[in-house]
């Protein structure tokens, strides 16, 4: 069969009376973070209105972060051996036990994927573990795997940021947030009131300007190169910024050659924080510098402005719902969805200028100083691809 362009009423109804619902995102942090505006939507569309339970199926990663979003109730830790980050392992016994332990626990579950990924093999678990209902995207036809089929138009037809892309699949099902779409996480006012403390120790002036920069990046081909972070951190400390790095401890190497090129007064957080005290971090600072990696996401989610050094290997990660400024250098071969540049040259991020990035910092704590922050810039980068695309190339649109 194929889904109908507006889905019928019965489609609602079936999820009406749904009160337990496992949402799987087998993704990482950011990812997890993203997909915490759908999950509230389906949290508050129970029955009756009453608030529905619901369990995040994730991976090691993704579990970090679950703790701190406040619409998640109970988590199932699961690596699964379709997605790249899971270990190889010699037996399929883990995907036998994990459906066996989901069988008679759920009403309905819902895949959330991002469309270069299958969610044929949760289906599959989903189906097997015999919960009633299972809705995702999905671009073949999952015939009995999926109750619930929403025909999947990315890439064909348009590019969505990731957050719309999971609230709109929700909402084929009639679930919406009554609480708006924003990120959220939540971090305890104890910790908040310990970071500061941690901060003033460090010998940092609170009462001056001063912002965050995360230079790392999982993969190699989303990191700005050192050299102009350090060009970077050395002009914006003589404007009278301090600055306070971040990353974890096998970004070392990274953050230390840019505090030495710099040539100037910094102050290093690298490897020191737990999940909960850096989100704590992020929502003290007045902005945060950072390439397009799991903080953006965060930051966001605390509502933090954001400068994003955001390389072009896909469209969908902006910062959402923040003021924002989304730099990079437009290049024929972008939306590569490499982890490391195949024309080896980096151009999309390595063509921004120290002082572009300088001047979008500097920007933007004016604007939100003045109150004059504007939102909308986070979709900056789609616009401008829209606008540029050859007529062979996919128009990436909201």
């Amino acid at each position: 069969m194929s889904p109908p362009t507006e889905q019928p009423t019965s489609w609602t109804q079936d999820w009406q009376n749904a009160k337990r619902i496992l949402c799987v995102r087998l993704d990482t942090i950011g990812d997890v973070i993203m997909t915490g505006p759908a999950m509230r939507a389906l949290k508050q569309s129970g029955p009756n209105h009453d608030p529905r339970h619901i369990t995040l199926m994730t991976s090691s990663l993704g579990a970090r972060v679950a703790p701190q979003l406040p619409d998640i109730d109970e988590v199932i830790v699961y690596d699964s051996p379709w997605l790249k980050a899971t270990a190889p392992r010699q037996t399929s016994q883990p995907e036998y036990d994990r459906f066996a332990s989901l069988r008679g626990r759920f009403d309905a579950a819902v895949i959330f994927t991002v469309y270069s990924q299958s969610p044929l093999p949760s289906a599959m678990m989903c189906y097997l573990a015999d919960i009633p209902l299972r809705l995702a995207h999905c671009h073949e036809n999952p015939y009995q795997l999926l109750t619930h089929w929403i025909r999947d138009p990315e890439p064909a037809k348009f590019t969505r940021h990731e957050v719309q892309r999971q609230l709109d699949l929700v909402a084929s099902v009639g679930a919406t947030a009554k609480t708006g779409t924003g990120l959220a996480l939540s971090v305890a006012p104890q910790m908040q009131a310990n970071m500061r403390s941690r901060l003033t120790a460090m010998g940092l002036d609170l009462s001056r300007p001063w912002i965050v920069l995360h230079a790392g990046a999982t993969a190699l081909s989303r990191r700005y190169p050192p050299e102009q972070f350090a060009a970077v951190a050395r002009a914006l400390v003589q404007q009278g910024l301090a600055i306070v790095f971040t990353g974890v401890a096998s970004e070392a190497d990274i953050v230390e050659s840019i505090r030495q090129q710099m040539q100037a007064p910094s102050y290093s957080l690298l490897g020191q924080l737990s999940l909960e005290e850096m989100t704590a971090l992020l929502a003290a600072t007045p902005l945060l510098l950072s390439n397009n990696t799991g903080p953006v996401h965060m930051a966001a989610a605390v509502g933090t402005p954001v400068v994003d050094l955001y390389a072009l290997t896909n469209p969908q990660h902006t910062p959402w719902g923040v003021p924002n400024r989304v730099l990079f250098q437009d290049v024929p071969c972008r939306i590569c969805y490499k982890s490391i540049c195949p024309e080896g040259h980096y151009h999309c991020l390595s063509q921004v200028e120290p002082q572009q990035v300088v001047k979008a910092v500097l920007d933007l704590l004016e604007a939100t100083r003045s109150g004059r922050a504007a939102i909308s810039d986070s979709f900056a980068l789609i616009r401008a691809l829209s606008e540029t695309a050859a007529p062979s190339e996919t128009i990436f649109a909201l």
